[in-house]
């Protein structure tokens, strides 16, 4: 998972990570920065130091990591601007090979309002690429072709975000909301998230069908595919 901000995959993808180690697998997020100049406005306003904010944005998202059972590894790259750059992508490729992820999340490729988070999606998805080239010189295996998925933006019709993919995080909400309690830098986004996923539960229970038996407080989350699904079977 390839999260621009140390906050970032909290709010957009902490239930599909509970799931995924609820079941025993290993999921790892790489924070490409803390976040530590647009998104700690309380911490600057406070008088905190560029390194004490990173300090404390590190500490809340490894906490949050905590909750949903997640390894977390951050670059430290910046941001306002994060800034492109073949190092990052050299890095990425090596957290890939390492992991073999069965599935990649990440940011979608267009936000009018932040452009760290479309920075952050075409990075991964160049390592993507470059990770499976065998001539590639990195440590590891060459990778397959792990589906990507792009996680619902703050403001999903100005970003072009259509809900393809509607993951039932019902089992686990609880581990979300926890995990985003653990960033009071940004204590805000936590009732936004928690209504959006109700209403994103609506819409799951709506496009499941009558008959599923689906609790009335249904949960979910958004996602959006890149590449085709693949299977012998349409369901």
């Amino acid at each position: 998972m390839i999260s621009a901000h140390a906050g970032d995959f909290v709010w957009r993808a902490a239930g599909a990570i509970a799931l995924a180690t609820s079941r025993g697998e290993r999921a790892k997020v790489v924070c490409l920065s803390y976040g530590e100049r647009g998104e700690s406005a309380k911490a600057w306003r406070a008088g905190r130091t560029l390194e004490e904010i990173k300090a404390i944005r590190r500490e809340e998202a490894e906490n949050a990591a905590a909750e949903l059972g997640a390894e977390i590894e951050f670059l430290d790259a910046g941001d306002y601007p994060l800034v492109e750059s073949q190092e990052l992508v050299d890095r990425l490729v090596r957290v890939y090979r390492d992991v073999v992820p069965d599935v990649v999340l990440t940011h979608p490729l267009a936000d009018p309002y932040n452009g760290d988070h479309p920075a952050a999606a075409r990075m991964a998805l160049q390592a993507r690429v470059l990770a499976q080239a065998i001539g590639y010189e990195a440590p590891g295996e060459p990778l397959g072709a792990p589906p990507v998925f792009f996680f619902e933006p703050h403001q999903p019709e100005q970003c072009g975000f259509k809900p393809e993919v509607l993951l039932d995080i019902t089992p686990v909400f609880d581990r979300k909301r926890k995990a985003m309690e653990c960033l009071p830098a940004q204590q805000h986004m936590w009732d936004y998230y928690t209504d959006l996923a109700r209403r994103r539960g609506v819409q799951l229970k709506r496009n499941a069908g009558p008959n599923l038996g689906l609790a009335h407080d249904t949960v979910a989350e958004a996602y959006m595919r890149l590449y085709p699904q693949v299977t012998d079977v349409l369901s």
